[in-house]
């Protein structure tokens, strides 16, 4: 069976790119204009502006909703004050005005069968907690989706530490379990092109400063600084401050030769992205729209499971209450 699905905070469709096998995309969302011109480029569709100008109801039925949404904080001021009077408050209270909120109004709007949310790691941490609590409280209990959640490294996939929380939510609810990604994968060697453009050295200038700031910050005990990056292990996490000067994941070069930052083209490569896939931005936006973007092997297996849960799945219930539906959580 084919499913239709919907991509919102599209980047550049890494989420897209692990459920096109299952079915056809039939609305996405992307506010950053050069993101909109890569996704446009390998996908022949340009997504639609921001989320916040489009009523859930004019969003296509779908079955699964994708979103690598930003997390941000909730204020409760409005859930106390309304407290303070005796009134009940929703999700619409606790989330308005973040972006969160735009996609609790679109599952609740158009219901779909099961949805993929991804996010930073400290999402669990964010605000103190609050963040997590709400969403997981506004999908739970308020939407009524059984949801599970995990962290996951994409080190195992790509040569890569990339660790992010997946939630994962099925309107029935059924039994779901995350993929096992290996501990290990294969070596940042294996993602390098053969040959490199001499712009991708670091000048003298550069590499003086990059040198001069970690060593003044080891002599204070912190451990800012360059990452010069082992062939045979993985990289630190590649970030959307890249373009910047390169300085988390710097390449080695032979004796004399200043290191290199990463080429577009291996920072696909590092988060998995197929070889086909077109870069049609200048290198600064490039940089930033894979530094934003998902390890797509990850999101590949997650997308298998998922599948799989909603065609052979189980539904969860709670034996000790008569068939009383019990929302597990991982």
């Amino acid at each position: 069976m084919l499913y239709r699905f919907i991509d919102l905070f599209a980047g550049i469709g890494g989420i897209r790119l692990a459920f096109e096998p299952y079915g056809q995309c039939v609305f996405s969302s992307e506010w950053d204009g050069k993101a909109k011109e890569t996704y446009e480029a390998n996908f022949n569709e340009k997504p639609y502006g921001d989320i916040k100008s489009i009523s859930a109801e004019e969003i296509p039925d779908h079955e699964i909703l994708l979103a690598g949404f930003p997390c941000q904080p909730f204020s409760l001021a409005g859930v106390s004050k309304k407290n303070s009077l005796g009134l009940k408050h929703g999700f619409l209270d606790e989330t308005q005005g973040t972006l969160f909120f735009d996609i609790a109004k679109i599952i609740k709007a158009k219901q779909p069968k099961m949805f993929l949310l991804e996010n930073v790691k400290n999402l669990r941490s964010h605000d103190k907690g609050n963040t997590y609590k709400v969403i997981k409280k506004v999908l739970e209990e308020e939407l009524g989706y059984t949801v599970y959640d995990q962290v996951i490294n994409a080190k195992g996939l790509v040569p890569q530490n990339r660790e992010r929380i997946y939630l994962v939510g099925f309107k029935d609810p059924m039994d779901f379990e995350f993929p096992e990604v290996p501990l290990n994968g294969p070596p940042l060697s294996s993602i390098l092109e053969e040959t490199v453009e001499d712009k991708y050295t670091l000048s003298d200038k550069l590499w003086g400063y990059l040198q001069n700031y970690k060593k003044k910050h080891a002599e204070k005990g912190n451990g800012f600084g360059f990452g010069l990056a082992d062939l045979n292990s993985h990289s630190r996490t590649l970030s959307a401050r890249y373009h910047k000067d390169g300085s988390e994941i710097l390449i080695p070069q032979e004796e004399g030769k200043n290191p290199r930052r990463l080429t577009p083209r291996e920072c696909a490569r590092l988060q998995g992205f197929p070889e086909d896939f077109k870069i049609v931005v200048s290198n600064t936006a490039a940089y930033k729209q894979f530094g934003n973007s998902v390890a797509v092997p990850v999101v590949e297996m997650i997308a298998e499971k998922m599948i799989f849960s909603l065609e052979q799945g189980q539904i969860v219930e709670n034996p000790k209450d008569e068939g009383e539906i019990q929302y597990a959580t991982k």
